[in-house]
């Protein structure tokens, strides 16, 4: 059974820390500080993550997204045909992203995100999996003036972000996941959705994962068990119908259960969570459940976010030996 997170940590440590990373990102916007020197602390703040999430004892993690400004804009701003437009809040969280504007057509023609992984995995004592926005999600939060298509333009994302994913392949990546809150806002666009995850993940041999959270799968389940995707991972705290739907068709796939709350402070207690993971989990191979927060963990304080991932580590580890 592994412990892990679905992407995205706080950048932002709690007082008496200093916030060493938007101090340098308010000196780099003043002009007071070069590109390398913000890289740097960037780099800096990544090995800290990476520290917390293994300190925590977790079994698999992320780089924590440190260098992303939000979900959509570090992927987009790399691709040619693509500008970037004003604030805009990311769902219904207190979170804004910059909303890509698809000028053009897409092109990618650099990677976004290997330099990040690589990194990673040279200052993590655990592994690291490699996370992506997928591309259904990417082209719903985007003002298209060109391909005039949904369907069009998360075909376009796919294409660029399966060749980011083979880029992050050849980089060592073993594990890429891609991140699809936006499908269960637009369940009735399901088609348009398959067809983006087939594009994405086509020619990849690493082992891959698609996260759906914000929501729960009902009217797309059991469909979702046909996606070409090793994992699904789906969120137990905002998508309540999720735990009936799991029990109602044999999961088929290896199972992330998102079963802490990422956008609450309240601390989960091991038992509790280890209680969570049999329920869910019952009748699954241990060896194929991922247990995780509900989404990624920037909404918190950084030390709750942390404080979470250690009650959730141990609650895993008493939740193992119990599953069959």
């Amino acid at each position: 059974m592994i412990a892990t997170v679905v992407g995205s940590y706080p950048k932002v440590p709690n007082k008496p820390r200093p916030a060493r990373l938007r101090l340098a990102i308010n000196k780099f916007d003043r002009g007071d500080m070069t590109l390398e020197e913000l890289d740097r602390v960037a780099d800096e703040v990544t090995i800290e993550v990476l520290q917390e999430q293994v300190e925590a004892g977790l079994d698999f993690v992320t780089d924590g997204q440190i260098r992303w400004e939000d979900e959509q804009t570090y992927l987009a701003r790399n691709l040619e045909g693509v500008s970037i437009n004003g604030l805009i809040r990311w769902f219904d969280t207190n979170m804004y992203y910059r909303q890509p504007v698809i000028e053009e057509p897409l092109a990618w023609t650099k990677p976004s995100t290997v330099r990040d992984y690589t990194f990673a995995t040279e200052h993590s004592s655990k592994p690291v999996k490699a996370v992506l926005t997928g591309p259904y999600t990417m082209a719903r939060l985007s003002v298209d003036r060109h391909y005039n298509s949904v369907e069009a333009l998360a075909g376009a994302f796919a294409e660029a972000l399966n060749r980011e994913a083979k880029a992050l392949q050849d980089a060592g990546a073993t594990f890429i996941q891609f991140n699809e809150p936006a499908i269960l806002q637009a369940k009735d666009d399901y088609t348009t959705f398959v067809a983006s995850c087939a594009r994405v993940v086509d020619g990849l041999s690493a082992e891959t994962g698609l996260y759906l959270y914000f929501g729960d799968v009902e009217g797309i389940y059991p469909q979702v068990l046909d996606l070409p995707f090793d994992l699904i991972g789906l969120d137990f705290v905002m998508g309540a119908k999720n735990e009936g739907l799991l029990h109602r068709t044999p999961f088929t796939k290896k199972l992330g259960l998102g079963i802490i709350d990422a956008r609450n402070t309240r601390l989960e207690q091991p038992a509790a969570i280890a209680e969570r993971i049999k329920t869910l989990g019952a009748g699954i191979d241990p060896d194929n459940i991922h247990v995780s927060p509900s989404a990624g963990l920037e909404f918190l304080p950084r030390e709750v976010a942390q404080e979470k991932l250690r009650l959730l580590a141990e609650g895993v580890r008493q939740a193992e030996g119990v599953l069959v």
